[in-house]
């Protein structure tokens, strides 16, 4: 086992193979712990904290000692990189928390609003006045789960529309649906401004 360890093999290959695999999993854990932060989840962000530095300091302590070894180096900076790219990924599939939606047309959003409404979407409308005229604002704040199905509601009524989409740390009260009785069309869904 003493003569592996020792070999050329694990010296070229199987450890700088082993550094980038760690760096990947350390540097996704760290930006799953930021996302787990920026959503409030304390414990969670903790929990995932302790272990990113375990990973960290085994992973750097063997670089440093090594450091006149670019492939450990090469493998260290290749294993961020791509740790980052997941990191985003996993937030993606994750898709955790509240956003707000902000959407600005110019075109009335009548469909708009009836079909986000059937879609199970609390819906705010306000009238407003843009540089180039009359103006809606409709504004939602919804599961990030839901984000598409709300993009492709707006994209299929009013194509043209900006739109915004900001997380949101927390809410209290509103329209939220639970994901299987989402389509279900309720009474009043639409709270319009004053």
């Amino acid at each position: 086992m003493e003569e592996f360890l020792s070999g050329d093999l694990f010296k070229w290959v199987i450890m700088p193979l082993i550094i980038f695999f760690a760096r990947i999993v350390d540097v996704s854990l760290g930006t799953t712990r930021i996302i787990m932060v920026s959503r409030g989840k304390k414990e969670i962000a903790s929990l995932i904290g302790f272990f990113e530095v375990i990973v960290w300091l085994l992973v750097a302590s063997k670089v440093i000692q090594s450091v006149d070894n670019v492939l450990y180096i090469l493998a260290y900076a290749g294993g961020f990189a791509a740790g980052s790219y997941i990191g985003i990924l996993i937030d993606e599939r994750l898709a955790m928390g509240t956003v707000s939606i902000r959407l600005i047309t110019s075109v009335e959003p009548t469909e708009l609003i009836n079909k986000l409404c059937q879609a199970g979407f609390g819906v705010t409308k306000i009238d407003a006045q843009g540089s180039r005229g009359k103006a809606y604002i409709i504004y939602s704040i919804i599961n990030r789960k839901e984000v598409s199905e709300f993009e492709r509601i707006a994209q299929e009524c009013v194509p043209k529309a900006f739109m915004s989409v900001e997380d949101i740390r927390k809410v209290r009260e509103g329209i939220f649906l639970p994901r299987d009785t989402l389509r279900i069309r309720r009474e009043s869904p639409l709270r319009k401004s004053k």
